[in-house]
């Protein structure tokens, strides 16, 4: 089975499935996989669209599969529907696999224990480890693999999310925090339903990343930027990285933090009381 994801310059690339479809590989440019469609739809249009590769191999045509997005979106606005119709408000957390987005949300869930109703839907491609690690702080959750029956995706997209939804008691929540696969690429791509997108950003990551994966940096509402308990023992250049996060994204809200010491966890905590106003506390 293959797959197609279209990136937002109109350009797109295609995942062949090797084997039982754990293991892909990307085609940028030239022929089209022989396509069945995203997760499997088998709905596909085709277009036109230059060559971006950089390969030499010129302008040709690839099969853009609109209707896996169409099929997306449909989806997105179901989920965001449904959220709306509970007062539950959402947003999707994403960020590059050990930026910190599971230790953040333990924080978080402590802070808001007995505050705050909340749900997590969390999404990997393997393992509950990350489930596991939030439970104990009363936090529904809902874990999504997407390495089963969703061909081991590196994302999350609505339909997915939807599958989680019978597994979290919207009426009874106040939030809803989806954990994304951790990949800085394929979850800025796919909407779905949520209020608000926000990132989490390890400075030992550098600061080069806005620059060069600028589609997730550029989608988003919030960066936190984590881990700065480290930044006495790096080269880490936080205005430089600002600065470039500001060519991508002018103007995005940004949030320090140390997610392991708990330094700027209440700011990001009042950043999501502005997302999701929370009841008074008892």
């Amino acid at each position: 089975m293959s797959r197609f994801h279209r990136h937002e310059d109109g350009t797109g690339h295609g995942h062949a499935d090797l084997g039982e479809g754990r293991t892909s590989r990307h085609s940028h440019g030239g022929a089209p996989p022989a396509a069945e469609g995203s997760c499997g739809r088998g709905l596909s249009v085709s277009a036109a669209v230059p060559d971006h590769s950089g390969y030499g191999t010129g302008a040709g045509r690839v099969e853009v599969l609109e209707a896996i997005f169409d099929e997306n979106d449909r989806l997105a606005a179901a989920n965001r529907a449904d959220f709306d119709a509970a007062h539950v408000r959402v947003v999707n957390l994403m960020s590059s696999p050990g930026a910190g987005k599971t230790m953040l949300l333990r924080r978080t869930l402590q802070r808001l224990a007995g505050k705050v109703r909340v749900g997590i839907v969390e999404g990997d491609i393997e393992t509950s480890l990350d489930a596991d690690r939030l439970q104990g702080f009363g936090a529904a959750i809902a874990l999504v693999n997407t390495g089963q029956g969703f061909g081991g995706e590196c994302h999350l997209d609505a339909p997915m999310v939807r599958s989680a939804l019978p597994r979290l008691p919207l009426q009874d929540l106040d939030l809803v925090v989806v954990e994304n696969v951790g990949n800085l690429v394929c979850p800025a791509e796919f909407g779905i339903g949520e209020h608000a997108r926000a990132m989490v950003y390890s400075v030992t990551e550098g600061e080069d990343k806005p620059l060069k994966y600028p589609v997730m940096f550029r989608s988003v509402n919030l960066v936190v930027i984590n881990k700065i308990d480290l930044l006495p023992h790096l080269d880490f250049d936080l205005g430089l990285f600002l600065k470039n996060l500001g060519e991508v994204n002018p103007g995005v809200a940004t949030i320090t933090v140390s997610a392991r010491t708990g330094e700027g966890v209440d700011a990001w905590c009042a950043w999501l009381s502005d997302v999701a106003p929370f009841p008074a506390g008892p």
